[in-house]
């Protein structure tokens, strides 16, 4: 079981991944009139931290780990942290103006209650904003030596209890939910230069343990050769498909 310390890494690497995203979002969504936000799934608390910065109401967080939480409390001491369950949110009914998530309904294993309960506690006229669900079923990886990296890490994943395909599902789910005005999209990519040694040694972090019970050391140490091999000779593609999506209550 990973640390704290190396989730909280992680989670830092995702934001990164989706800072353009998130702006837009906010500015097209107009978060800097809102009263109130709350994260779902907040993690370490690396999105509320930033959200600081586009809405002057109270920011929420609220992860179903403690231990996140006490990371988020060190890591965002503006922010209102909460215990709870995605699928019972702990607020009243139009508590606040906009709901957000981030790498999150993949985990869930009722998407479409923890959608519901969002919609729950969010205001009329308000939105709840997924902002990124990964679809691992479509991922690319060149070159092709490497395809088998991306199955095993999709493989792993399932056998966690997430679904790889969430994120071509996530426009369905939210206009099965009742919301207005949805509209997805798909983040895209852009490959210029090798990540740094830190962002890459974090990735690795994270596929030897998803997937070091499903390859042999020497296959995993075969593997992690090739691509940092690909990544510095510039061949490296690594692609995994990620939506966001938003909708109105």
């Amino acid at each position: 079981m990973l640390p704290v310390s190396e989730w909280h890494k992680r989670f830092l690497q995702q934001a990164r991944w989706t800072e353009e995203i998130r702006r837009s979002c906010y500015t097209r969504l107009n978060f800097k009139n809102t009263g109130g936000v709350l994260e779902v799934g907040c993690g370490s608390g690396v999105i509320t931290t930033d959200l600081h910065r586009y809405s002057p109401g109270n920011i929420y967080g609220l992860d179903i780990r403690q231990d996140f939480l006490g990371q988020a409390q060190k890591t965002d001491v503006g922010t209102r942290f909460t215990q709870g369950d995605a699928l019972s949110l702990p607020f009243k009914d139009s508590a606040v103006d906009a709901v957000i998530c981030h790498f999150f309904l993949l985990w869930v294993k009722q998407p479409d209650q923890a959608l519901a309960e969002m919609r729950r506690i969010t205001r009329r006229g308000g939105c709840v904003v997924a902002l990124a669900e990964p679809d691992y079923g479509g991922r690319i990886d060149y070159p092709n030596q490497l395809i088998e990296l991306g199955r095993l890490q999709g493989t792993a994943l399932q056998a966690q209890g997430a679904d790889i395909h969430t994120g071509r599902k996530l426009a369905a789910l939210f206009h099965q939910g009742g919301f207005k005005n949805v509209q997805a999209g798909l983040l895209g990519g852009l490959w210029k230069e090798p990540p740094s040694a830190d962002t890459w040694q974090s990735e690795w972090t994270i596929l030897v343990t998803d997937i070091k019970e499903t390859v042999s050391s020497g296959e995993l140490e075969d593997l992690r050769r090739l691509d940092a091999a690909a990544w510095q000779n510039g061949e490296r593609i690594l692609f995994v498909p990620t939506f966001f999506a938003w909708g109105w209550v």
